[in-house]
């Protein structure tokens, strides 16, 4: 069990509660780029199974088991055709937003709970709203990251001319290529891990303090 722990990022006693909340987080932020696109006039997603809330559909077995390690994952990316959109670009843009603001919304629902109604709660489930809060603000922010594969590259192709978006798809693979070495070689602690350790905190605190005013 020791030599286990040692390639892992949380404690075995957490990995079932982490597990948890990873599914339902993973499976709603699949399910809003799945749904968003449907309802702006793509139904690729539909037709390949993917509009459901069932996790089995959207969960990619490699982005999750990384998540124990590293503490960065991600699930199956929904796809989207962005030219059955009325008008492309911001379809994609409202699509690519969906995914984060899920996260968001479920982590405003869960300090919303944990705040105003986990007084009595036992430990297990406080522990559970705890990281289902954490791990949701974390899917938030860490998506809107202006790098490949995230929605904020998405979005950012979108936003620029598509003169750029061009060049930005030629080099893509390349940039998916420092994304994972950002995130799982120590260069992380001087570029990614700054950041969230420190948006994070930040919306986690806020979200707190916004409930506890209402008490």
């Amino acid at each position: 069990m020791d030599f286990l722990e040692r390639f892992l990022r949380f404690d075995i006693e957490q990995i079932p509660l982490i597990a948890a909340v990873l599914i339902i987080a993973f499976t709603v932020h699949e399910f809003a780029h799945a749904y968003t696109a449907y309802k702006l006039g793509d139904t690729t997603a539909k037709d390949q199974g993917r509009l459901t809330l069932n996790p089995i559909q959207h969960l990619d077995p490699i982005g999750t088991l990384l998540i124990f390690i590293f503490g960065f994952g991600w699930a199956r990316p929904v796809p989207v055709k962005r030219r059955n959109f009325k008008n492309p670009r911001l379809g994609g843009i409202i699509v690519s937003l969906m995914g984060p603001l899920s996260n968001f919304a479920l982590a405003v629902i869960g300090t919303g709970i944990l705040v105003l109604f986990s007084a009595n709660f036992p430990p297990m489930l406080v522990e559970f709203l705890l990281w289902f809060n954490y791990f949701n603000v974390l899917l938030f922010v860490f998506n809107l990251l202006p790098l490949p594969p995230l929605d904020g590259y998405r979005i950012l192709e979108d936003l620029v001319s598509p003169s750029v978006r061009a060049k930005m798809t030629q080099y893509e693979q390349y940039g998916s290529l420092v994304f994972l070495i950002l995130v799982i070689t120590p260069l992380g602690s001087y570029t990614i891990y700054p950041i969230l350790n420190t948006v994070i905190p930040y919306f986690v605190s806020n979200l707190q303090n916004m409930f506890l005013s209402l008490l």
